[in-house]
């Protein structure tokens, strides 16, 4: 399926479950709702944005109950991720992989995981967190405004 906007293949889909900030680097974040993401810096008003390749953080709702089965009672944004998603196995996607939020956001995929130089409380909990290696994280290409419900899908 061609999308009539950019032109691209459609390929896997899902949906954005929580859109999370922190005002601070190293702490949980909260659902916002609505936010506007901002060409080549992130999550507006969020600890993280900055230019570079780790502008948004991403993690999938699957992941997230790998978790509260070992019997964390844990929350979307409670890993720090800026977009909580549920439908696309996120960690299968190579990075140069765009995925296209609701009518405007278009994200490229730049990092699969990443290290942990200090071990965050889930991890000293229950011995494991999935961030360090099923959290993705995407430059944004195009920016616009992404909130709980939208569509996320992957495009060529």
């Amino acid at each position: 399926m061609v999308d009539e906007v950019t032109g691209m293949i459609k390929r896997k889909q899902g949906k954005i479950l929580s859109v999370n900030i922190s005002e601070k680097k190293g702490e949980k974040k909260g659902n916002i709702g609505c936010a506007l993401l901002i060409e080549n810096l992130g999550l507006e008003n969020d600890a993280h944005a900055e230019a570079g390749i780790r502008q948004i953080s991403l993690l999938a709702r699957e992941s997230i109950e790998k978790i509260r089965a070992k019997g964390l009672n844990v929350q979307y944004g409670d890993f720090a991720e800026n977009l909580t998603t549920e439908g696309i196995d996120l960690p299968s996607l190579p990075v140069g992989s765009r995925l296209k939020i609701g009518r405007d956001v278009l994200l490229e995929i730049t990092q699969i995981g990443k290290v942990c130089h200090d071990r965050c409380n889930i991890f000293y909990t229950v011995g494991d967190c999935v961030m360090p290696r099923e959290g993705i994280f995407a430059k944004v290409l195009v920016g616009g405004e992404v909130r709980p419900g939208d569509r996320i899908e992957t495009v060529e």
